[in-house]
């Protein structure tokens, strides 16, 4: 059981629980899946295969980084010795490669082709060059957490559409807010292992006011979803749950603290699964 849990670890569970559900809202609000719970399973499965694949991968790239950096030397499989770097990437390659085959195969090669160059880009591009290299790296690395409701609504229809990219777009705009938080707070683990991120790279006060500036963003991409599918229950839950997170910045960026610090980046995750879960009740609604 150590082994497997090992294994699971390497995918970054908590970071697929996001990952999972914004495909679903996806799913959901698409709309077609909701009378096959089979294949909107099976959907969900290649998106932990092929996501959890590429944060395989990071792992098995960055294993000597996390070894230097206090948050993850002691939780990591591969600093830890529970896996050996060989055991990593073969699991990595082995998972990746049975979600793309599940997507080529049992729905289509857009949704594939998709989920191949979201394991390439993050797994491979983010890790070695963004990352060690640029103080945007959380930016455009974001795209690949970003790509579930995308990859979720080719999946079940084989084709774009506006939705998913809005949905895709609120994920990816609140990245780096979500992030610089908790680089903020880690600034002594990333200066050891020499990586440029924003705080170390621009200051704190820097990195703040790209905080408050990309939440003021996000809340109004999130309003745009109205447009789109998005129902008055999905609206008040935006509007509410985004002026709570200006506010919360603006705290921040007024106040400062390390207690500041905790407390908005859990708001953060409450903030998108809470937009996130008035798509669900809004589409369920409408269906």
């Amino acid at each position: 059981m150590s082994k497997i849990r090992s294994y699971i670890q390497l995918t970054k569970p908590s970071i697929m629980a996001l990952v999972l559900f914004t495909g679903a809202t996806s799913l959901v609000m698409e709309g077609s899946m909701l009378n096959e719970p089979l294949r909107f399973a099976l959907v969900l499965l290649g998106l932990y295969l092929t996501g959890g694949a590429a944060n395989a991968i990071n792992m098995f790239l960055e294993r000597d980084i996390d070894s230097q950096m206090l948050r993850t030397a002691y939780k990591r499989p591969l600093p830890t010795g529970k896996l050996k770097p060989w055991q990593a990437l073969t699991f990595a390659i082995t998972i990746g490669t049975a979600g793309v085959v599940l997507f080529a195969l049992e729905f289509n090669l857009l949704t594939a082709a998709l989920s191949l160059g979201t394991i390439l880009f993050y797994g491979f591009f983010y890790t070695l060059l963004l990352k060690p290299n640029t103080p945007q790296n959380i930016v455009i690395g974001g795209i690949a957490g970003a790509m579930a409701p995308v990859g979720a609504w080719t999946a079940a229809t084989g084709e774009m559409a506006i939705a998913p990219w809005i949905l895709f777009l609120i994920v990816f705009l609140w990245t780096p807010p979500h992030f610089w938080v908790l680089a903020l707070q880690c600034k002594d683990d990333y200066r050891k292992a020499e990586l440029p991120m924003m705080p170390l790279a621009r200051g704190d006060a820097s990195t703040v006011r790209q905080i408050v500036a990309y939440t003021f963003v996000l809340f109004a991409c999130s309003l745009s979803l109205f447009a789109f599918s998005a129902g008055w229950t999905y609206l008040i839950v935006a509007i509410v749950l985004g002026a709570i997170y200006i506010k919360k910045t603006l705290d921040l960026q007024r106040e400062g603290g390390f207690a500041k610090l905790r407390s908005l980046f859990g708001y953060s995750l409450i903030y998108l699964f809470g937009v996130f879960s008035a798509v669900i009740i809004d589409a369920l609604i409408i269906a």
